[in-house]
């Protein structure tokens, strides 16, 4: 019997292992690294071991310092979440050699699925469909599209779209240079990529008495960068026929590999209803929560069980209704996904949808981990009504802090392209990614009054709405939403709301009709359009969030919150950049420059000038001219803070003008 846990993880996978812990009366154990010294996981855990170190390749990735730390802290058991080493043969193997009873499938059921290339083989040999690697040498026009993927890897990292025989090698390059940085193994392989196609997954579950589960289907094709956004479950717009081939290939596989706990058999299903096998996840997958609402399930608890000898039962439970999970991310979609980093001052959901976080109130989102601040899951009868419920929630989620991928879940849960699921592809972003994130104006101003209002009552020496200054007022906002800010960084639009409030009310340039019903510090009601709405303010320095619940009849468009940073009336005449700089976006390690690039060289546009790696991914810097490099001051393994000068390309008139 497992009495005390060591979940060899961070952040939501290891608060969420913790919570069955806490329910079945297991203890628990964390372990972090000295950035992570105060997360919630450490403060929630019984015991925490720290991992000296603030890199994952010091801390999350040492096999044998976490094995030391479930020995130090008493730990019988080793729970390794999802990603770090949880499909480590390695690690799995030394934790059982060690005495600890290991929380996942046996490690050469893990080494058998470990490379992709070698899983794919033994896939065949036991019947299952899948997609046949191609010899990138002999690539012709009439293989393409391609796709190299990481042989080791996982969660996109070492993938690679290509369209176009030129490029090919240039992106092998780059897919071995991530997977050698992500996983320490830099094996890749090319395949056909399916065009139109779906990302279909099932929930195994198998013990050691040969019993096998099949949950049911998710389907995750909704990507970004090859990684999942919104997944369901089941996966809608299947026919009979292919759920039971679906169902049976899973069941194959497991038993092809003496498989035990819990596991994901994932697929290709081409336009056509073909299925092809992808690989096999030999651990809990991010997106397990809407498998276990649809079953009535706790997955981890049954991880446990397996562990423990139990045998599952004959059968599993009957799913019942749907299921959708959006990952909110701390990234900016309009702006290439860069992440996003800084304090997250707030984070509060409606009742009724679960939230899985990682993070709390007052956390600092950093650049060492991967920027998922928490999966929102909304479980109903039908799959309309699950995701009319989770567009609602995250809509009317209250999120301060750093830009979010709020405001693009949204707008793709209600896309009639998501709501028809016969239209569904992983093709979904490519196609749709400019109109889910234009900036969301259409009411934006509305805003941006309740915000000057609720500052001028704040300044206010008594307080109260009749003591706010009754002569001429005017505050400028920028809008700091999705696709208009980076990391804080104001570059959006600006809004300058001019004001009088006098014994007659409000009356407001360009608002012409909106009334002040109530005002408050942190609270401002307005009338407009006939309509009573209430606005909910909060400062932190110079950014101002304002909430309010969506206005009926607004367009998809339309914000139920927006981000503004107050703009001083006299800007600084010296904050400016030499034209043709490139500034970091974010905060990351440059990890690599171009070849032979040096300081003199002429550039075009787009030619990739050098790489920097944050939370997890590679963020290619191009140059954004025809040019010459007339600096580069950074050097391979630097650290850089945002907006540190990374380049500079002069065009070819700026030369002109100061040569």
């Amino acid at each position: 019997m497992i009495r005390s846990l060591l979940v060899a993880n961070r952040g939501e996978i290891a608060r969420r292992v913790f919570r069955t812990c806490r329910e079945l009366g297991v203890s628990t154990v964390a372990v972090h690294s000295d950035a992570d010294a105060d997360a919630p996981h450490v403060r929630e855990a019984d015991t925490a071991v720290r991992l000296p170190g603030d890199a994952p390749a010091d801390t999350y990735l040492r096999g044998d310092l976490l094995v030391r730390a479930a020995r130090s802290a008493g730990a019988d058991a080793v729970h390794p979440g999802y990603g770090f080493l949880s499909e480590n043969a390695a690690f799995a193997a030394a934790v059982t050699e060690a005495g600890l009873a290991w929380i996942g499938p046996p490690p050469a059921a893990i080494e058998a699925m470990a490379s992709k290339t070698r899983a794919k083989e033994l896939m065949a040999g036991a019947g299952v469909p899948l997609l046949a690697p191609l010899d990138p040498a002999a690539a012709t026009e009439a293989d393409l599209p391609l796709l190299v993927k990481a042989a080791a890897g996982g969660g996109g990292r070492g993938m690679r779209l290509v369209t176009e025989l030129a490029v090919l090698d240039e992106e092998l390059t780059a897919a071995k240079a991530e997977a050698a940085s992500a996983f320490g193994d830099g094996e890749v392989f090319v395949e056909p990529y399916v065009v139109g196609g779906r990302h279909v997954e099932v929930q195994i579950l198998a013990d050691a008495h040969g019993t096998v589960w099949t949950l049911g289907t998710r389907d995750c094709s909704l990507q970004r960068r090859h990684q999942k956004v919104i997944e369901e479950a089941p996966a809608p717009a299947l026919s009979d026929a292919l759920r039971t081939t679906l169902h049976q290939a899973a069941e194959q596989a497991a038993h092809a590999i003496g498989y035990r706990g819990a596991g994901t058999v994932e697929f290709l299903v081409s336009a056509d209803g073909r299925a092809y096998f992808l690989e096999m996840n030999t651990r809990l997958q991010v997106e397990h929560p809407v498998t276990e609402a649809v079953h009535g399930l706790d997955l981890v608890a049954l991880q446990l069980s397996i562990a423990e000898g139990h045998p599952l039962d004959a059968e599993p439970p009957r799913p019942h209704g749907h299921a959708v999970e959006a990952r909110l991310y701390a990234e900016d979609p309009a702006a290439g996904w860069q992440p996003q980093t800084g304090t997250l001052h707030r984070l509060e959901l409606p009742d009724g949808v679960r939230l899985d976080s990682g993070v709390t109130d007052g956390d600092t989102i950093g650049v060492h981990y991967d920027p998922m601040l928490a999966k929102v899951i909304a479980w109903a009868p039908t799959r309309d009504a699950a995701v009319r419920k989770l567009a609602g929630a995250l809509e009317r989620a209250r999120i301060h802090g750093p830009v979010t991928n709020r405001d693009l879940l949204v707008r793709s849960l209600r896309h009639p392209e998501f709501t028809d699921p016969a239209a569904l592809d992983t093709g979904f972003y490519d196609r749709n990614l400019p109109a889910l994130t234009e900036p969301a104006d259409a009411g934006a101003g509305l805003f941006a009054l309740a915000a000057a209002l609720a500052d001028a009552h704040g300044r206010s020496r008594f307080g109260g709405f009749r003591n706010v200054p009754s002569g001429p007022q005017t505050k400028t906002y920028a809008c700091a939403g999705t696709g208009t800010a980076t990391s804080g960084t104001a570059t959006g639009t600006a809004y300058e709301i001019r004001y009088r409030l006098g014994r007659d009310g409000l009356s407001a340039e360009d608002f012409p009709g909106v009334r002040l019903l109530a005002l408050g510090p942190d609270e401002v009601v307005l009338e407009a359009d006939g309509l009573r709405r209430p606005f909910t303010v909060a400062r932190y320095g110079d950014r101002v969030h304002v909430d309010a619940p969506p206005a009926p009849g607004a367009p998809t468009a339309a914000p139920a919150s927006c981000a503004f940073t107050a703009l001083p009336r006299f800007p600084d005449p010296t904050a400016r950049t030499e034209p043709g700089s490139l500034l970091a976006p974010m905060p990351g390690t440059v990890v690599r420059i171009a070849e032979g690039l040096t300081e003199g060289d002429r550039v075009e546009t787009g030619q990739p000038l050098l790489w920097l790696e944050a939370m997890k991914m590679e963020h290619k810097i191009t140059a954004p001219a025809p040019g010459t490099l007339t600096a580069l001051p950074v050097r391979t393994g630097q650290q850089v803070e945002v907006g540190a000068l990374l380049a500079v390309v002069a065009e070819a008139s700026e030369m002109t003008a100061t040569g």
